[in-house]
């Protein structure tokens, strides 16, 4: 028996790529709602850890494992209800459940320790606070500029529930000569 190779049409080849580009596409999507996330940074609320317009890598699944932990960079949906809402926030974990937060005499406590913080440039500027405990299942976030009004976080809108978290930033991903870990 004789069989010649017959060479596929070009529309049966466009087609057969098509669908690997379909599939391709759908795998992504699916990967980028619920695995990770490209995130860009907005504003100077983390400065000088993060500056504007860097891209984050954002774990979504991390927590589904594990709960957030103190000094993590983590992404949330931004909580506020006034004119300035955004839709997500990016901000450090400084306190998790069963802790005390507070702010004396500019510096930042927590669980009464007196907290060494290598992220930031300057003390807290903003004004002091007394005792926060935080209860089951709420975190106090901060942003690392802690200039005078530079950043929106748990002092303006209170603790966040672990279901306003959207995932823990791993790292920078651009521009690339500032690739690195979070």
């Amino acid at each position: 028996m004789n069989v010649d190779h017959v060479k596929p049409s070009w529309k049966a080849e466009l087609w057969d790529w098509i669908k690997t580009m379909v599939i391709v596409f759908v795998i992504m999507m699916l990967l980028n709602v619920f695995v990770f996330n490209l995130s860009m940074v907005r504003g100077q609320s983390m400065q000088p850890t993060l500056v504007e317009n860097e891209r984050l890598f954002v774990n979504k699944i991390v927590f589904d494992f594990t709960t957030p932990k103190h000094g993590d960079v983590i992404v949330l949906r931004d909580p506020s209800e006034d004119e300035s809402k955004k839709e997500f926030l990016v901000k450090r974990v400084i306190g998790v459940p069963g802790d005390t937060v507070e702010v004396k005499d500019h510096a930042l406590y927590v669980n009464s320790q007196l907290q060494q913080e290598n992220y930031i440039d300057i003390e807290i500027q903003d004004a002091d606070f007394d005792i926060i405990e935080l209860e089951e299942d709420q975190y106090f976030v901060m942003g690392d500029n802690r200039h005078l009004g530079e950043s929106k976080d748990s002092r303006v809108f209170g603790t966040v529930k672990a279901s306003s978290i959207v995932g823990r930033a791993e790292f920078i991903l651009w521009p690339l000569n500032k690739i690195r870990g979070l």
